[in-house]
């Protein structure tokens, strides 16, 4: 302990003050940070529960079903167990530290048991802390872009691999731990579970002794672990058409090997496990920790190629190559790591400490890289910008106050983000920050956020709510394209029409579509525009009907008294919706652009009643995780009776 506890407490002091540098001094908000806030509120007004539709986005989603829910849990349950003392805000704060600090507390802890020395486990552990490198779960994209739960996915898998340590040595029958932490990991991000599941079965492979109660082991806690996720993955598996695959990156293995080619570092991280893995040949037999982690890295490039050679051509791009080479650079760092002792060995005047301190040097001085560094060092403030001072630089106050008065309907904001520099670039620095509409607001939007999975943005995007890859983010289409067509060819009355189908009253813009907008502006269903701020808004002249909340996941939507035909609710279409009138069900339908449309019947009343219950996927998920849950606990309770 007092070996470990030195070099832990100055991570520890270095990763605080970064954060306080990055994190502090209010609301990061920079990119997607306001959207994920967005589901934050979704989980503690709505409920955990994750098919609970949320009206707020995209004419309605059951945002935590087709989203990993782990993230707007663990605020959820941060607010709850403070008794409320905890609101949204507070909660995601905490949650931003918890997300920069846990891959490299998480790998310091399995390096420092791995390797017996707290000092050669600190430079992987910084590593694996300041990482960028183009990963979806560094500090750049995983932190300072919004993807935390990609990062606090990535951070889980040094606990799973700590877990599963004793068992690997075979110090332990069982890895009672590991199953909820593969859970943990599926809930957080289901990217990173491919290495979670790679993570078990070299764990079995590596552990000594005959027999296949290893393997049965591993299958089991495999099992397990999809069991206790089963209440989200199944009926997201059932479900898979209403998530449009996000495959915007470019995940071809030139462009995975050409990221390795241009971050030295990684470089250096390959060759130091081809170091260690020399050394052990050279004095067998290897440590079964040793031979595990080794091979992490050989195992993930296989999986990666699979998934850019075979996945990708068969169009199953649910999870991308260049998703799963995060859990790649993670093998890089842990099997790199494990040259540390090399360095001593070889020069024993260095001790641990000298070791540690050079290494850390070394990859401080190849920190660089290209698009992003390596490593991400210290952060500059005007990079990291919070809720104040966007709101005071971009009147949002202003705006939320507009949407407040404008006639009954939902906001149409024709860009997805608020720019927070003048530069050309579509990946200029910018912020989401109009996702929160629904929640300062209280008007429902459509786009205003980040490139969705929901069938009505793929409309938005492309013309057509098919269940289609996204290939484009959506900035790229900012103040280009609606509804998959240019501005430019977008006539007045297809717009209305839009504006109709989606029950849009008021229109937002901004200066930069001054001039640009001929299918809007003088449009006589519009008024308009009133400047605040960068925004330009339209309101409609006629307000729009939508359904009015009537309870937890139900509506009222009162319709002409005449009409037997199908008959369009203004609300998107959800596998799960349930609509009666008078007490009868009625036949529900999803129409051509993603919307939930209802069968009247001569007799039907004018009230319709809409809710949003779980259906059979959903409760035999829950059930599946229920008795996952039971399992797990009874087998603790086992093992408890038996240690005593």
């Amino acid at each position: 302990m007092s070996r470990t506890l030195p070099p832990a407490l100055l991570l520890l002091l270095y990763g605080v003050a970064f954060g306080r540098a990055a994190l502090g001094g209010g609301l990061l908000v920079y990119d997607d940070h306001p959207g994920q806030l967005y589901r934050l509120h979704h989980a503690i007004t709505l409920g955990l529960a994750p098919w609970h539709l949320n009206p707020g986005w995209w004419a309605g989603y059951a945002e935590l079903q087709y989203y990993p829910p782990g993230l707007a849990w663990l605020g959820a349950l941060l607010h709850r167990f403070s008794w409320g003392a905890v609101d949204a805000t507070g909660a995601y704060q905490i949650l931003l530290w918890i997300a920069w600090l846990l891959p490299g507390l998480a790998t310091f802890a399995l390096l420092a048991r791995a390797l017996g020395s707290g000092w050669l486990a600190l430079p992987g552990a910084f590593v694996a802390l300041t990482l960028s490198a183009g990963s979806r779960s560094g500090v750049e994209e995983g932190l300072r872009w919004g993807l935390l739960g990609a990062r606090l996915g990535c951070g889980m898998l040094p606990l799973l691999a700590l877990s599963l340590v004793s068992w690997v040595e075979g110090r332990r029958r069982r890895a009672v731990l590991a199953a909820p932490l593969v859970a943990c990991v599926i809930f957080l991000h289901p990217a990173h579970a491919p290495a979670a599941f790679v993570l078990v079965v070299l764990a079995a492979w590596a552990r000594p002794g005959d027999g296949s109660s290893r393997w049965r082991h591993a299958a089991g806690i495999a099992g397990l672990g999809l069991g206790l996720a089963a209440l989200w993955l199944l009926p997201l598996l059932v479900h898979l058409d209403m998530a449009l695959p996000l495959a915007w990156g470019d995940a071809s293995l030139i462009a995975l090997f050409r990221n390795l080619a241009t971050h030295p570092l990684l470089l250096i991280l390959v060759l130091g496990q081809f170091a260690v893995w020399l050394s052990a040949r050279a004095r067998p037999p290897r440590a079964p920790t040793t031979r595990w982690l080794l091979a992490l890295t050989p195992a993930m490039v296989v999986l990666v190629i699979l998934d850019a050679l075979v996945a990708a051509p068969l169009g199953l791009l649910w999870l991308p190559a260049d998703r799963l080479a995060d859990g790649l650079l993670l093998a890089l760092v842990l099997g790199g790591s494990l040259a540390a002792p090399l360095l001593p060995a070889r020069f024993p005047r260095l001790r641990h400490i000298g070791a540690a301190a050079a290494l850390i040097a070394v990859a401080v001085i190849l920190s660089g890289g290209a698009p992003e560094p390596t490593l991400s060092l210290w952060p500059a403030r005007s990079e990291w910008p919070k809720h104040q001072t966007v709101a005071r630089d971009v009147s949002l106050d202003g705006l939320w106050q507009a949407l407040r008065e404008a006639p009954e309907g939902r906001a149409l904001f024709l860009r997805s983000a608020v720019t927070l520099e003048q530069r050309p670039e579509w990946w200029r620095p910018h912020t989401h920050i109009t996702a929160l509409a629904p929640v300062l607001s209280g008007r429902a939007i459509i786009n205003g956020t980040f490139t969705h999975p929901a069938p009505v943005a793929g409309l938005f995007y492309t013309g057509s709510a098919a269940p289609r890859p996204i290939m484009t983010l959506v900035e790229q289409r900012d103040g280009r394209t609606i509804f998959g067509q240019p501005l430019e060819a977008v006539t007045a009355a297809a717009f209305a029409g839009w504006c109709d189908r989606l029950a849009v009253s008021v229109v937002v813009a901004t200066d930069e579509d001054d001039g640009r907008l001929a299918f809007l502006d003088g449009h006589p269903a519009f008024s308009g525009p009133d400047r605040i701020g960068p925004f330009r808004i339209y309101l409609s002249r006629t307000p729009r009907r939508l359904p009015s909340a009537a309870g937890p996941q139900r509506w009222t939507l009162t319709l002409p008294s005449s009409g037997t035909d199908w008959t369009p609710t203004a609300m998107a279409y959800s596998p799960n919706t349930r609509v009666e009138s008078g007490g009868a069900p009625l036949a529900i339908r999803r129409n051509g652009i993603g919307m939930l449309e209802v069968r009247r019947t001569r007799d039907a009343a004018a009230l319709l009643e809409i809710t949003h219950p779980p259906a059979t996927a959903e409760k035999l998920g829950l059930s599946i995780s229920a008795l996952s849950l039971a399992l797990l606990l009874a087998t603790w309770l086992r093992r408890a009776s038996l240690t005593r």
